[in-house]
């Protein structure tokens, strides 16, 4: 049900911000909650509270405990730049243009009309609004103040990138993004700031890869990052306690898209598309009724469902053209039957994918079924040992004999459709698209993709121009060309 212009909620929206206007001062955070994001980048629900094993993250199932667990919750596609320009704006990036990986930074690309970032509706409802990178004396970590949208923004999205800013503004829309489990510096070092890491013979790797201490070690050093960030968010929820902020405080942690792995981050499977989702609200606040701590929610929920949330939290009605779902508050949508994802192009690296998934399958749509799986990305050829290692035993043909899941992925072709059980099936290794048991599943969900496509304006429809193309090979050869002919020359010679 969407909502109408003068419901509760949006009535409230309207007189809060009227008051502003009159008195030239916010209302307390008594009246209306500040909502802080926690992001992780490239992360999925690798968490003990999700039941991975080999990993101990106490203050985020803490949180969990306290509030409530989504275990179906989906960002739209599975890299940072889509998928933060999706739920910053509670939109799909293919509807307004930003389906492509670094795209339209600096060619002027407009919102389309009636999108705006989330920050500007929330400010126009009396909000006061940060991207924290910067926390008091004593905080030994910095948040990254990320933002990576495909598009042009004109004006200051955020009023601020100081945590100490927070206390005195409220109500507030704050977010902390949170580096470490991004390949990087941090995730090098995740293991140097935690007691206890990974045991890499312990730890359980997905069966599309190959049984490798190369494997081992870095799906090691992956938990070792959550088991860092876990550091962090225990220390900022530590911070609202000191500072009263807790009691009117809405907490989301979130990932904004999944982990930074081979067949991850920038695959549109579960591997790149689910996300940790946890909420807890505060006890000072009413909370909505769908609300109650300590418990799992299983509804598939999409993460610009959060974006047109997080403004019904704050009182501001859902915009009309805002693809995202309220799925809490008295306005509230009706559950999600269907997810939807993909991907684009990235970095150099062109592909158009398009997913569904129901509460069982997820069906795959590959519109360029004649590249490989892991077509040539230097990004990822030069951040991602595993992809290394896989090619190295694909090119000596011992990948097939060692893993055949894993040799699937070296494949020089795609199939055109894919369809997984996800029930009996949680890896996505057994394709039951030419099944015809499951034919009529097929059927059903290729036709709800077709029209979702439809709807929702895709113009991944429509292929850049070449020079777009020729611009990100130049630019990634120049980036990596010479760093993975070193790389590879060293662990050749190993």
């Amino acid at each position: 049900m969407r909502q109408q212009p003068w419901s509760r909620w949006g009535l409230w929206s309207f007189l809060t911000t009227l008051f502003v206007i009159v008195a030239g001062t916010p209302l307390s955070a008594q009246d209306r909650p500040n909502i802080l994001w926690l992001i992780a980048e490239d992360f999925g629900p690798e968490l003990g509270c999700y039941g991975h094993p080999e990993v101990r993250t106490p203050n985020i199932d803490g949180l969990a405990a306290d509030g409530v667990r989504f275990t179906h919750a989906y960002t739209t596609t599975p890299v940072c730049s889509t998928s933060r320009s999706s739920f910053m704006t509670g939109m799909y990036a293919w509807s307004i243009g930003a389906h492509n990986h670094r795209s339209h930074r600096k060619d002027g690309h407009q919102l389309p009309a009636g999108v705006r970032v989330m920050t500007d509706w929330l400010r126009d409802a009396g909000y006061y609004t940060a991207n924290v990178r910067h926390f008091p004396k004593g905080i030994d970590f910095r948040g990254t103040g990320k933002t990576d949208w495909n598009f042009t923004y004109k004006g200051k999205p955020f009023d601020s990138d100081r945590w100490n800013d927070l206390k005195s503004h409220q109500p507030f829309y704050a977010q902390v993004n949170f580096p470490e489990t991004h390949r990087g510096r941090e995730w090098n070092q995740a293991h140097e700031h935690i007691d206890q890491p990974a045991d890499p013979d312990k730890v359980e790797i997905p069966p599309y890869y190959p049984d490798h201490e190369i494997t081992r070690k870095d799906w090691a050093q992956y938990l070792n990052t959550a088991m860092s960030l876990d550091r962090k968010i225990g220390r900022v929820l530590q911070l609202l306690d000191e500072q009263g902020l807790s009691e009117n405080t809405i907490v989301v942690f979130l990932g904004d898209h999944g982990r930074a792995m081979v067949r991850g981050k920038q695959w549109p499977y579960e591997s790149g598309l689910h996300i940790p989702l946890i909420i807890r609200w505060p006890q000072g606040i009413p909370a909505p009724r769908q609300y109650a701590a300590g418990t799992v929610d299983d509804a598939l929920t999409a993460s610009i469902d959060l974006t047109a949330t997080t403004l019904a939290w704050a009182g501001v009605p859902r915009p009309e053209t805002m693809q995202g779902r309220v799925f809490w508050g008295p306005d509230a949508d009706p559950p999600r039957k269907y997810v939807f994802g993909g991907r684009d192009r990235g970095d150099e690296t062109v592909d158009r994918i398009r997913t569904v998934r129901d509460s069982r399958f997820r069906y795959i749509r590959n519109f360029y079924p004649e590249r490989p799986f892991t077509q040539l990305n230097r990004y990822k050829e030069f951040s991602y040992p595993v992809l290394r290692l896989m090619h190295r035993l694909h090119d000596a043909g011992k990948l097939a004999d060692m893993n055949p899941h894993a040799a699937r992925l070296m494949a020089p072709t795609r199939p055109r459709e894919e369809l997984y059980d996800l029930e009996n099936d949680r890896w996505e290794l057994h394709n039951l698209a030419d099944d015809p048991a499951h034919r009529e599943t097929l059927l059903r969900l290729r036709g709800v993709l077709e029209e979702w496509i439809e709807e929702s304006n895709d113009q991944g429809r429509f292929p850049e121009p070449p020079e777009v193309i020729e611009y990100w090979e130049m630019q990634m050869r120049k980036g990596y060309d010479e760093k993975l002919e070193k790389l590879r020359a060293a662990e050749a010679g190993n």
